[in-house]
């Protein structure tokens, strides 16, 4: 999903210009990364839930060279899909197996 995407549904849902959606699309993802920030975690009902998660010191090694190197510690936003997402995604995949065979 890209913003435009998200742009052009705000659109046509809310029957407003592309500027004003394209401020409103802007919003929505600058509120949603305060949360995240602000508390580690944000959750869209019926949707999933993007939780901060701490990544540890670790070792890698070079693909070039293949010598070992320090990765420092950091962290990711992970998300993790809610029951509903997953049923209807499933549902998704079934009915793209049925209209391949036909």
């Amino acid at each position: 999903m890209s913003k435009k995407f998200l742009t052009d549904v705000i659109a046509k849902s809310g029957d407003m210009s592309a500027v004003a959606a394209g401020k409103l699309a802007a919003d929505i993802i600058d509120a949603i990364k305060t949360e995240i920030v602000s508390s580690g975690r944000f959750t869209i009902p019926d949707f999933g839930a993007f939780a901060v998660r701490e990544t540890p010191k670790r070792t890698g090694l070079n693909p070039k060279t293949g010598e070992k190197v320090q990765i420092k510690a950091g962290a990711t936003v992970r998300f993790k899909a809610s029951p509903a997402l997953k049923g209807a995604a499933l549902a998704g995949v079934k009915k793209g197996k049925r209209k391949a065979k036909a």
